[in-house]
């Protein structure tokens, strides 16, 4: 079995590249600078289903994408989880927070309507981020 996106990550999110284990997409909310690594493995729920070695690579690819996050978009704190509660998919959100954002300090999950991206916040966004990070 081979490896899919679940359809509502492909409906709220844009492409942005491959790391060694996952595939990162940029949440499409210009609110929040917020990205989605997704384990390009079938059938995944939860972090423990993936084996212990591959366990390790998303820590690593967790911490790399947190740390590109804060140099570029200079959060004063970053939110990451792996709630799965609407897209069962294992997926592991890592979100720019600022004192100054709509949602804080609760949560950005339901804060309002999404705004998307503008072709060019998009690709300024993207091209920051691709020059922090191993995208394969």
């Amino acid at each position: 079995m081979s490896f899919e996106l679940h359809p509502q990550l492909e409906a709220d999110t844009l492409p942005l590249g491959d790391l060694l284990l996952s595939r990162v997409r940029l949440m499409n909310d210009a609110r929040f600078p917020w990205l989605v690594l997704v384990p390009r493995r079938p059938d995944l729920r939860e972090f423990i289903d993936l084996p212990a070695a591959e366990r390790s690579i998303l820590m690593e690819e967790i911490a790399a994408v947190s740390l590109a996050m804060r140099e570029v978009t200079e959060a004063e704190k970053l939110n990451v989880a792996a709630l799965g509660n609407r897209v069962p998919q294992l997926h592991v959100h890592v979100i720019s927070r600022f004192a100054t954002d709509l949602a804080w300090p609760a949560p950005v999950w339901g804060a309002g309507s999404a705004q998307a991206y503008t072709p060019d916040a998009q690709a300024h966004l993207a091209q920051a981020l691709h020059a922090k990070l191993a995208f394969i």
